[in-house]
């Protein structure tokens, strides 16, 4: 097949973290007209990349801070950018499919309170190490904590295929994710102004595909044939649901409340918390463990979860001193964002902390109402270091 011909088929960059990120404030705001909340959400959305790009381009902003290696059109994947992501064979032809699918239940992520019965496949420790490598890519686990991701390895089961084998068929309605181990697929699609199957993408030993089926009620929208033998991980639809759409529910409600105790987020709306709790991922440290570091580059922000971070920066002989502690709500590393500078200062971790980190661009886009209020906490930690050191150090990157 053409490349031409296949370029028909792609879909715009990120399309499924958008479709997911939507969803997801529609499952939580549970809005009364769909159609209204939709207009406002993607006008704020335009809104929001409209005033990033101005403060680009005007000098006020600096810039700083999956699927597998398929070989079909290329696009980013789902909260769902970047790396290897491969399509989804449903995202390639979802156009051509617009029935609902005839078991398409409904699922409220928020309302859900039965956890379940945990889903554990037994697996050999090779087989667990080769699942692992297999999902550590993929975008849709990328926001899971190391427990959740732990719930994914353990949910899956493993499916042999031969050389023939229809792992999904256009149409059908979705019963599982699956991760390619090792094997080739192709993807295929029709449609009814051409009913005859089209190759439109391949796999190739790694890859991930129907997922869309499973999150959004859709039947199946791409027909995927082994081409040799091989083997899949796949997750059953239940699972997966209660994995992805619920674990980003709770970690936006999470977030949002963790948010709501930072006095600087005040000055954003909750629209635009909500927003920056979308963004944040979690991240975990161990006692002793170096947070940031004086003197590196500044990648991003971070919140305090649990736990005490506790601040130092260097003086003359580089000998450290502690400069201040920070607890549950407080924050670290924003100045070096500000301002643009390198991090003047070290944090480090007392006792086990689970941190949400921002990255800088999500800083850049979402961060602009706090601005000032960061820019007038600048003298503050500069007094502070004067009073400790007794003489005014490069710009400390700390709270």
């Amino acid at each position: 097949m053409s490349r031409d011909a296949a370029s028909r088929y792609e879909i715009p960059g990120q399309l499924q973290q958008l479709l997911l990120d939507f969803t997801v404030s529609c499952l939580v705001e549970r809005p009364a007209d769909l159609v209204d909340f939709a207009a406002d959400y993607f006008a704020q959305l335009r809104q929001r990349r409209q005033e990033q790009h101005n403060q680009q381009t005007g000098g006020l902003v600096a810039g700083s801070a999956a699927h597998g290696n398929g070989h079909g059109p290329e696009s980013d994947d789902s909260m769902l950018t970047d790396e290897s992501d491969e399509p989804s064979p449903e995202s390639l032809a979802n156009r051509f499919n617009r029935r609902k699918s005839v078991f398409a239940e409904s699922y409220d992520p928020e309302g859900d309170d039965d956890e379940g019965e945990k889903v554990v496949h037994p697996k050999s420790d090779q087989q667990r190490h080769r699942l692992a490598e297999a999902v550590k890519n993929i975008f849709i686990f990328r926001s899971l904590d190391p427990d959740q991701v732990q719930d994914v390895l353990d949910a899956m089961f493993e499916k042999t295929v031969d050389s023939g084998d229809y792992v999904i068929r256009q149409g059908d309605d979705g019963d599982n994710f699956y991760v390619i181990d090792r094997g080739a697929f192709h993807i295929y699609v029709a449609s009814d102004a051409e009913p005859t199957k089209r190759l439109v993408g391949q796999y190739e030993d790694s890859g991930s595909f129907g997922e869309l089926a499973l999150m959004y009620n859709m039947p199946r929208a791409a027909t995927v044939q082994a081409m040799s033998h091989g083997s899949l991980w796949a997750m059953d639809r239940t699972t997966f649901r209660r994995i992805i759409l619920k674990t980003a529910c709770k970690k936006r409600k999470m977030y949002e409340t963790l948010l709501e105790t930072v006095p600087m987020l005040r000055a954003l709306t909750s629209y635009e918390r909500m927003n920056v709790a979308d963004a944040l991922n979690p991240r975990t440290f161990e006692d002793g463990e170096c947070i940031i570091r004086q003197g590196d580059a500044a990648d991003g922000m971070y919140f305090v979860e649990t736990g005490t971070v506790r601040i130092a920066v260097a003086g003359e002989n580089d000998v450290e001193v502690e400069v201040s502690r920070v607890t549950k709500g407080g924050y670290v590393g924003e100045l070096a964002l500000v301002t643009h500078r390198p991090r003047a200062a070290s944090a480090y971790c007392v006792g086990p902390v689970r941190l949400a980190f921002l990255d800088v661009q999500a800083f850049e886009r979402l961060m602009g109402p706090c601005m000032n209020i960061m820019k007038r906490n600048i003298d503050d930690y500069e007094d502070q270091l004067i009073r400790i050191f007794g003489s005014r150090f490069n710009m400390s990157d700390f709270r």
